[in-house]
């Protein structure tokens, strides 16, 4: 196979072609609100053969800065998105995406939904019930409160979904 290669940024393929996939998505996660650098290192980790590389690999890979790559991992890292570890054997740090990283972050964003609906039931309540603002603060806490019940239900069918499934 012509310009067929093994690399760490996606196994068998062509590294081009890996390339722009890597853009494409950093591209639609940037315009989604993630930072532009942040989204080209996550896409590069989520395009790896083991979800994981070090500094030295993203910004060889992204043609970045060292000081790009610590900035994209330090937010990364806040939004509990990657986690760090510790080449055995070496000094070097290798950054590694969470197994269940899109369960981990909709559960997150579900305990963030039912803060939301609390703080907008209180604000409907101030701004009172037969008000047009109370109306559209109480109508606001309460699509999130749908919303998180329905989260909660595509959780649960997604892990079912995930036993039922043929090993691949």
């Amino acid at each position: 196979m012509t310009g067929m290669t093994t690399t760490e940024s996606g196994g068998t393929g062509n590294e081009d072609a890996v390339s722009r996939f890597v853009e494409r998505f950093a591209g639609e996660l940037t315009e989604a609100g993630m930072q532009r650098m942040a989204a080209r290192v996550f896409a590069a980790l989520l395009a790896s053969e083991t979800a994981s590389m070090t500094s030295a690999e993203l910004a060889a890979q992204l043609q970045i800065s060292p000081a790009a790559v610590s900035g994209a991992i330090r937010y990364l890292s806040q939004v509990s998105m990657i986690s760090r570890e510790r080449d055995p054997g070496t000094r070097r740090d290798r950054y590694v995406l969470h197994n269940e990283l899109w369960y981990e972050t909709f559960t997150r964003r579900d305990q963030v939904l039912v803060r939301w609906e609390k703080i907008l039931r209180e604000g409907a309540e101030t701004l009172g019930p037969t008000t047009a603002a109370g109306a559209r603060t109480a109508e606001t806490a309460e699509f999130f409160a749908f919303l998180q019940r329905e989260m909660l239900g595509i959780m649960d069918r997604w892990a079912a979904y995930k036993k039922s499934r043929p090993e691949s």
